[in-house]
């Protein structure tokens, strides 16, 4: 009985750790992407229920992020996304919250912040797109940055730090 236990536990092991790794390839492998593909054309409500096409936001740089109240690191971004949008507002940088959870849910969560930036609400029509803008395993956070030609130039699942994110976006912004 005891030796098949720890079959079972070597096994379970084995198999969180080949899950694991694969995870962090995929993950590696979507975050350097460098392949531009275009954003395609999407609409989707506010919190207030106004539909919104992406196009609105046409010719900024724009740092999308897919994420839902129920998920810890995606709320753990957003004051960074909040830092950030106010110190590259000026810079045609726009920060746009896809939310990926119950159009309530949202609202009662964004009372407790002070958020600069959209909010547009996905729902269930939230893990089709994001498949559709290539995260396959339809991971939360996702984050997406487009340049002002409009083309997807990098995709990251999980979450992002502060540095990480500036990172990305400093090179995109014209020196003046």
């Amino acid at each position: 009985m005891q030796k098949s236990f720890i079959i079972f536990i070597f096994i379970g092991l084995a198999l969180i750790s080949t899950l694991f790794a694969q995870h962090q390839k995929q993950k590696q492998q979507t975050a350097q992407t460098t392949t531009k593909v275009l954003l395609p054309h999407f609409s989707l409500p506010d919190v207030r229920g106004v539909k919104q096409p992406i196009s609105n936001w046409q010719g900024k740089i724009l740092i999308i992020n897919f994420w839902a109240t129920w998920c810890p690191p995606c709320l753990d971004e957003i004051p960074g996304f909040i830092e950030l949008q106010k110190k590259y507002a000026d810079k045609n940088v726009q920060f746009i919250g896809i939310a990926i959870d119950k159009t309530d849910l949202v609202v009662d969560y964004l009372k407790t912040l002070n958020i600069n930036y959209p909010i547009l609400i996905a729902e269930e029509n939230g893990e089709e797109l994001v498949v559709q803008l290539g995260n396959s395993m339809k991971v939360v956070p996702y984050t997406l940055i487009v340049n002002p030609s409009n083309q997807i130039i990098y995709q990251h699942p999980g979450d992002l730090t502060k540095k990480e994110l500036r990172e990305q976006i400093t090179p995109l912004i014209p020196l003046n």
